[in-house]
């Protein structure tokens, strides 16, 4: 293996790890926009005494979109489920553009963008595969952005 082959391996090699050292979610950016920027409070999904995900609210390219980042404390100490994540409006009733990560556990999930600028948002997280949330599910929203 040659020399420079050697170091991009290290460093792919090292990117999870300086990803993961900080234990905070470095949001990478929802499909179709590359710029986003972070509205509002972030709220904590907790499941079982745990804290399983971050939840955050962003804006860009005309758009508003929520996030969800599985913790690895989580993910070290399960090792399947599931999430869903949406822009809400009305307080969390109506639920627009919902994304959901299947079951074996992903990592982070963006909404897919929701037209909702000219509305009051937020964005709402909860620990199920199933849009919108079922009985039972833990849920988590940011604070309400207008």
């Amino acid at each position: 293996m040659s020399k420079i082959a050697k170091i991009a391996t290290v460093a792919a090699l090292a990117v999870p790890i300086l990803l993961g050292a900080a234990g905070t979610a470095n949001a990478s950016t929802p499909a179709g926009c590359s710029s986003v920027t972070q509205i509002g409070s972030t709220a904590y999904l907790n499941v079982g005494g745990q804290t399983m995900a971050s939840v955050k609210q962003y804006k860009g390219c005309g758009k508003n979109y929520a996030y969800l980042y599985v913790w690895e404390g989580y993910r070290n100490t399960h090792s399947n489920w599931e999430a869903c994540v949406s822009v809400t409006t009305n307080s969390a009733h109506t639920f627009n553009d919902t994304n959901c990560g299947g079951s074996g556990g992903p990592v982070e999930i963006w909404s897919f963008g929701a037209s909702t600028l000219a509305q009051c948002t937020q964005a709402t997280g909860w620990n199920s595969g199933w849009p919108p949330p079922l009985p039972g599910d833990v849920i988590a929203s940011t604070d309400v952005r207008c």
